[in-house]
């Protein structure tokens, strides 16, 4: 297909995002999502929320009642849109994110951010050993099948392996695996800078980043890329602990993802974070997806991030950082 350019575009187009629809704007990632994007200045946000939802939104934004029963009353709060991004628990019933996606093309939102907040969803291994990868991909293919709207996924990696209340650490082969991992407020930023980009590009000669660079394709972002090991240090420096204070168990990643997927067949859900934490630091197929993929930092002028200083409150500014049994 040939690009597309402004110039191309018919009089009176104008080149940026405005309207964005976001679901779980109460949430634990939606909430700050939201901020950011308010904080631009430059977006229209509207909540999507269920009907008789007492969650408590950011000033600022529009509010959508809907009843995911009635298909018009999601058709009706995503009219306009022009971006809907869904922020929603990995527990949340699957058809939730099938009806938003049913909605969004009759209503002819032109892109999706799908729930894919996490690890690269575009690691088929990876995504398989896990159990997420095949619903993940089977989103992102509907929303192609439908041929109304676009996708774009973002990976942002986990950090996991302390228990900071216990006191305790699990060092998988020794910590000396690295991973990318992003705090939250990197996440929101980096979610605000790709909606506040030009769309199009204005011509031939124009190689400033736009959004539809990354239509059906992953933005790849990361705070740290680091070790369990890396990041010891920083913990006892904040913490004003000594090695000595804490217990190490030492194991291997494999090791550990093979004890989450029995603890799992026993019916323990802690033992998918324990699988899925082990699977990143696996030796030879891991979460640093850096050395594959390009990370987009730079073009989304995301800032260097000062790790003690997200060690501090790890549990809010981390995805997925808490304790493992």
């Amino acid at each position: 297909m040939a690009q597309t350019y402004v110039r191309n575009r018919p009089r009176g187009y104008k080149d940026y995002i405005k309207n964005v629809a976001i679901v779980g704007a109460g949430g634990n990632v939606g909430k700050f999502i939201t901020e950011a994007l308010l904080k631009t200045g430059k977006h229209n946000v509207t909540a999507i929320t269920r009907e008789g939802s007492s969650n408590t939104l950011p000033a600022g934004v529009n509010v959508a009642k809907v009843n995911y029963d009635d298909e018009s009353s999601l058709v009706a709060a995503l009219q306009g849109q022009e971006v809907l991004i869904i922020t929603m628990s990995v527990m949340a019933p699957p058809e939730q994110q099938t009806k938003l996606i049913d909605a969004a093309a009759v209503a002819g939102v032109p892109c999706v951010l799908p729930n894919e907040f996490g690890g690269d969803p575009l690691n088929t291994e990876f995504g398989n050993d896990i159990f997420l990868g095949p619903e993940k991909t089977k989103y992102r293919d509907y929303i192609e099948q439908l041929g109304k709207s676009s996708w774009i996924a973002i990976a942002c990696g986990f950090c996991y392996g302390f228990d900071f209340e216990n006191r305790a650490i699990t060092l998988m082969d020794n910590g000396t695996v690295k991973f990318n991992t992003t705090t939250w407020p990197q996440v929101d930023r980096a979610v605000a800078s790709l909606l506040s980009m030009k769309i199009f590009p204005d011509n031939e000669d124009d190689t400033r980043p736009c959004l539809v660079n990354f239509k059906n394709k992953c933005v790849y972002i990361s705070s740290f890329l680091i070790g369990q090991k890396d990041m010891l240090d920083p913990v006892l420096r904040v913490t004003g602990t000594s090695l000595s204070d804490w217990k190490v168990t030492h194991t291997t990643a494999k090791e550990r993802f093979q004890s989450g997927r029995e603890e799992l067949r026993k019916g323990n859900r802690a033992g998918f974070a324990r699988l899925l934490y082990a699977r990143h630091v696996f030796p030879e197929s891991n979460g640093n997806f850096e050395a594959t993929k390009c990370i987009h930092n730079d073009i989304l002028g995301l800032p260097k991030e000062d790790f003690d200083e997200f060690t501090r409150k790890p549990r809010y500014t981390f995805p997925h950082a808490h304790a493992q049994n």
